[in-house]
C-alpha cells in the first residue's frame, strides 16, 4: 500500500477504532471544542516516549497472558503488533493523530487496526495514569544514563587538562581578587569534584525513581490477579511501587531529576562564565579556537566566546523548567490531575539542554589553550604569597597567628606604598616592621614556594594535583561509576 493510502487508511481507522471521543468512549455523545483539543492533546511532545510506551506495552501483555487474562495467540498478536508500529515510528511512517490526544492512544488506536479486538484487551487492568506514570520514569531514567556518561567524559576531559597543568601557577581568587596561587590544575579539579557530584545526585534519583508504577490502574489498583512484581522485573525496576495513589500521582523523579540538572548546569555555568573571564583581553589566561567561538559583524578584532556564554545563559531554561514544576505540583491533591500533563515539557527540554551544555563544555576543555606566562606573572600579583609570609612569622619567629597577620598587613602597606611586591622589599625595610625577620623570608615568597608548600590533603601542591589527577583519570577509566564515590 502506498504511503499516502496507508495513512489515510490509519487516520480513519482510529477513529472509528475508539469513537468520536477517543479516550470517553460511550460517555460523551458530542465532540470537545476546537480550543479543548488543542489545549487537552500532549501528543506533540509526549510522542517522544514511544519506545518506552511499546516497551511497557510488551510487558504488560506479557504478565497479562501469564495470568491468563490474555491468550498466548493474542499476546503474540500484540507483540508483533507493537513491534511493527515501533518500525512505523522509527522510520517516519506512522501519522500521530493529534484526535487521538497522546502517545498512548495514538499507539493502541493503531495497535487495533493492526491486529483487531486483542488490541484492545491490551488496556486490561491498567490506566493510562500508571501508564504514563510508567512511560516517564523509563524515560527519565534513559536520559539520566547518557547525562552520567556525559558527565563521566567531561570529567575525565578535566582530569586530562589538569595532569597536563598539574605543576602550571595562575592566580586563585576570592572576591575576584588574588589572593594566593594555585596551580591550573588544580582549578580544573575543583569542576572535577562538582561534576562528580552531580552525577551521585543523578544516579540517588535514578535509585530513587526505580518502582514500577504500573499495575496501580487509575488510581485504587485493580481486581484482577496481576503479578506487578513480574511486570516490574520485565522493566528493569527493583520493584514495584507500594501505593497506587502515590504511584500515579508521584512525580518526585521529575522534580529530582530537574533539581539535579538545575545543579549540574550552575556548575557548568560557574566555568563558562571563568571561560569568558579568562579569555577576555585584561586577563588573556586562555585562548579558545574558531571551532568554539565568533567574530563580530563590525570589530574584525574580535574573538567571541559565544559557546562560553551560551552554556552560561542556557542554564537560565534548566532553572526555569525546575521552578515551572514545582509550580505545577504544589497545590495537587491526590490522585492524578490534568495539570500532571505540564511535567513532560520541562523534564525532555532539561535533558536536551544539559546534554548541548555538557558537550559544548567537553569541547571547550580539550580545546582551550592556557597562556601559562601570562597565568604565572598574574599568579605572583597582588601581594598573593601574603599568607606565606604570615605563616613563614608563626613557623620561624613562634608569632601567634593574629599578630603574624598584622605584621604582614603593615610589610603589606609598606610594599604598596613603594610601588613593589613583597619580594620586592629589601630587609632593613622589612625589619623596620618585624626586627627578627631574617633572610629566610624571601624563600617563601615566590609562587613556585608558595603552590609547593600547600601539602596538605586537597592543596595545590603539584605533586598532590599530579596524584589526583591521575586518581581521577584510573577511575573514570577503568570504573566509571566510582566516580561518584567520596574521595578517601
Amino acid at each position: 500500500m502506498e504511503a499516502s493510502a496507508r495513512t489515510g487508511a490509519q487516520s480513519g481507522a482510529q477513529k472509528s477504532a475508539l469513537g468520536a471521543n477517543a479516550q470517553w468512549g460511550g460517555r460523551f455523545a458530542g465532540g470537545p471544542a476546537q480550543i479543548m483539543s488543542d489545549i487537552n492533546a500532549s501528543i506533540g511532545f509526549d510522542k517522544r516516549m514511544w519506545r518506552q510506551d511499546i516497551q511497557g506495552s510488551l510487558a504488560h501483555a506479557a504478565m497479562l497472558a501469564d495470568i491468563g487474562v490474555l491468550s498466548g495467540d493474542d499476546e503474540c498478536a500484540i507483540a508483533q503488533g507493537l513491534g511493527a508500529i515501533g518500525a512505523e515510528i522509527a522510520a517516519g511512517d506512522f501519522v500521530f493523530e493529534t484526535a487521538l490526544e497522546d502517545i498512548h492512544m495514538n499507539i493502541e488506536a493503531r495497535l487495533t487496526e493492526r491486529i483487531g479486538d486483542a488490541g484492545r484487551r491490551l488496556h486490561t487492568a491498567r490506566s493510562r495514569n500508571d501508564q504514563v506514570a510508567c512511560d516517564f520514569k523509563l524515560w527519565v531514567r534513559e536520559a539520566i544514563d547518557g547525562l552520567s556518561g556525559q558527565i563521566t567524559t567531561l570529567m575525565g576531559a578535566l582530569a586530562d587538562r589538569a595532569a597536563e597543568h598539574a605543576a602550571d601557577p595562575m592566580p586563585g581568587f576570592t572576591h575576584l581578587q588574588t589572593a594566593q596561587p594555585v596551580t591550573f590544575g588544580h582549578h580544573l579539579l575543583a569542576y572535577v569534584e562538582m561534576l562528580a557530584r552531580d552525577r551521585g545526585r543523578l544516579e540517588d534519583c535514578r535509585r530513587r525513581l526505580n518502582e514500577c508504577p504500573l499495575g496501580a490502574a487509575a488510581l485504587a489498583g485493580t481486581s484482577f490477579p496481576i503479578d506487578r512484581h513480574g511486570t516490574a522485573a520485565a522493566l528493569g525496576f527493583d520493584r514495584p511501587t507500594a501505593n497506587s495513589l502515590d504511584s500515579v500521582s508521584d512525580r518526585d523523579f521529575a522534580l529530582e531529576f530537574l533539581a539535579a540538572a538545575a545543579i549540574c548546569a550552575t556548575h557548568l555555568s560557574r566555568f563558562a562564565e571563568e571561560i569568558v573571564i579568562w579569555c577576555s583581553a585584561p586577563f588573556r589566561f586562555i585562548r579558545l579556537s574558531d571551532a568554539f567561538t565568533t567574530g563580530s559583524s563590525i570589530m574584525p578584532q574580535k574573538r567571541n566566546p559565544d559557546a562560553a556564554e551560551l552554556v552560561r545563559a542556557k542554564t537560565g531554561r534548566i532553572a526555569g523548567a525546575l521552578v515551572s514544576l514545582l509550580t505545577v505540583m504544589k497545590g495537587l491533591p491526590l490522585a492524578y490531575g490534568k495539570d500532571m500533563q505540564e511535567d513532560k515539557e520541562p523534564v525532555f527540554e532539561t535533558a536536551d539542554t544539559l546534554a548541548l551544555c555538557l558537550a559544548a563544555t567537553e569541547g571547550m576543555v580539550r580545546d582551550l589553550m592556557p597562556e601559562l606566562g601570562r597565568m604565572e606573572a598574574a599568579a605572583g600579583q597582588g601581594f598573593a604569597t601574603a599568607t606565606d609570609l604570615a605563616d613563614w612569622l608563626v613557623r620561624t619567629l613562634k608569632l601567634p597567628f593574629r599578630q603574624a597577620h598584622h605584621v604582614t598587613g603593615r610589610l603589606v602597606a609598606l610594599a604598596e606604598a613603594r610601588d613593589v611586591d613583597l619580594a620586592a622589599l629589601d630587609l632593613g625595610a622589612m625589619q623596620s616592621i618585624e626586627p627578627g625577620i631574617t633572610e629566610d623570608v624571601y624563600s617563601v615568597l615566590t609562587v613556585a614556594a608558595s603552590v609547593a608548600s600547600r601539602t596538605s590533603h586537597g592543596g595545590t601542591a603539584p605533586a598532590n594535583v599530579a596524584r589526583e589527577a591521575a586518581r581521577w583519570q584510573a577511575r573514570l577509566a577503568d570504573a566509571p561509576d566510582a566516580a561518584t564515590e567520596v574521595a578517601a
